[in-house]
């Protein structure tokens, strides 16, 4: 097996929205690590590429922020989904799940006509 693999362009947005599903509010660490766990510790994450990955989405308006304070009695900004989010996650999944379907119909090889 290799090493870890970064996160594929455009699946990063999808991987918080559903680990804020799933865990409910969390902090950018707690949001990483989620990802990094779910994925078997195969994926790598950047943190320079979480913190403007759920600015972004906090823009768009699919999380909103608080301040809050972690496990370890630190001031930390907490992440939530919000009902905006939920949708997008939704639609997203869908996207998505329609892509693989149509990459694994590629990848078994060609079809009888």
């Amino acid at each position: 097996m290799g090493g870890k693999t970064d996160v594929r362009q455009g699946t990063l947005a999808l991987m918080v929205l559903k680990t804020l599903e799933v865990m409910g509010p969390q902090h950018g660490y707690g949001i990483a690590r989620r990802i990094e766990q779910t994925s078997g510790e195969a994926l790598s994450l950047n943190y320079g590429t979480l913190y403007p990955a759920l600015l972004k989405l906090e823009q768009e308006g699919a999380i909103a922020s608080r301040w809050g304070v972690s496990d370890n009695n630190r001031k930390a900004k907490f992440y939530e989904l919000t009902r905006a989010g939920r949708k997008q996650l939704q639609r997203e999944t869908e996207e998505w799940q329609q892509t693989a379907a149509i990459v694994d119909r590629f990848l078994s090889g060609p079809s009888e006509a």
